[in-house]
């Protein structure tokens, strides 16, 4: 009997993301057929430290399961020789040989390229988009300017950045000559809409723009888009796998921020979404185009605002989606025919033979 492939699931991270990354975790875990993978759990706490876990599932998405008392120190060899993870046990060292890494991080130190760069050093093939993909698809501001090099439409943007806090007003005027309110104010590199804000006058944009330096030293400011927000997930390094579109309806709350996504029991998930066939085409006709032009891989959920005259504007792109159970990604990948499972294994398969 062939033995079985050893992946090892890293989740959690330093990142605002931290508990939307142990439920994505979970649910990636319970999933990975376990006939043919064997799963080594890694978990990163909020201070950075790096965990071997060999406990119980269940304790993951409560964060639960740094308090057991077998977790050891770990982390990942950047010799490629080695190809795995090492750990620390009563002034021991331990090898665990790794075949494929699915890192279900999300937000900054797990989705940004830092984390994939180390991946690369230890020649260990990994799920997700590569370095520099990531690294620009995280920063809402190099998405822009590579989306419309590309002939992407965008919404209208500019940054503040930390370094000019001293000159904030006339950064203010900058803006307020360049965009007009309401205004969305982002942290550049933040996910899941953490440190999102929406601002209608002056008081609001000087407010959000501080909430936003919480989590980023480059604020990236945007005109207000008024359309139906709708996501199409794509899978794949060259044949690529384009879903049908899915389309957010928020009821309670004035945008889908945070806690429209991951608490808000109204919010309702259209799948697939009531698009004519043009719209649909050019939706997914447009994730495709951005999806190359960012030079993603393996997967990426691209999220955008459709007009009432049809008009297709991309709001980002997402190179690791959560994947908790009301998750967009792999619920359009089911409606298209690629259950929870298989996607995994797909997702992991490619892995290993593209970056093997």
């Amino acid at each position: 009997m062939a033995s079985k492939i050893n992946v090892a699931v890293i989740f959690g991270g330093k990142s605002s993301e931290h508990e939307v990354s142990l439920v994505s975790a979970y649910n990636v875990i319970k999933n990975i057929p376990t006939d043919k993978y064997e799963v080594t759990c890694i978990g990163i706490t909020k201070k950075g430290n790096w965990l071997y876990y060999p406990g119980s599932y269940e304790s993951i998405p409560n964060g639960t399961w740094e308090s057991n008392p077998d977790c050891t120190h770990a982390f990942i060899s950047v010799n490629p020789v080695y190809r795995g993870i090492i750990t620390l046990d009563s002034g021991n060292y331990y090898h665990r040989k790794i075949d494929v890494i699915f890192p279900v991080l999300h937000g900054k130190n797990g989705e940004d390229g830092t984390i994939q760069g180390l991946f690369e050093l230890a020649q260990i093939p990994y799920v997700g988009c590569g370095v520099l993909a990531s690294a620009s698809c995280m920063d809402k501001a190099f998405t822009h300017m590579i989306l419309e090099s590309n002939g992407i439409k965008t919404a209208k943007f500019t940054t503040v950045l930390y370094a000019d806090i001293l000159n904030l007003d006339s950064e203010i005027e900058r803006v307020e000559a360049k965009l007009q309110y309401p205004m969305f104010v982002k942290p550049a590199n933040a996910g899941s809409s953490i440190g999102v804000s929406k601002a209608n006058n002056r008081t609001e944009l000087v407010d959000a723009i501080n909430l936003a330096f919480n989590h980023d030293s480059k604020v990236v400011i945007e005109e207000t888009i008024i359309g139906r927000e709708t996501e199409i997930a794509v899978f794949g390094f060259n044949d690529l796998i384009v879903s049908v579109p899915g389309e957010i309806e928020t009821t309670t709350y004035d945008f889908y921020d945070y806690e429209a996504k991951y608490e808000d029991k109204s919010t309702i998930l259209h799948i697939p979404a009531d698009f004519d066939e043009e719209t649909t085409k050019k939706l997914q006709d447009t994730a495709k185009r951005a999806y190359k032009a960012m030079g993603c891989q393996s997967l990426s959920r691209c999220d955008f605002f459709v007009l009432d005259n049809g008009e297709v504007i991309l709001n980002e792109i997402n190179t690791l989606p959560g994947f908790t159970p009301i998750s967009m990604y792999p619920k359009l990948m089911n409606e298209i025919g690629i259950d929870y499972p298989t996607l995994l294994d797909n997702l992991l398969t490619d892995a290993m033979e593209k970056r093997g």
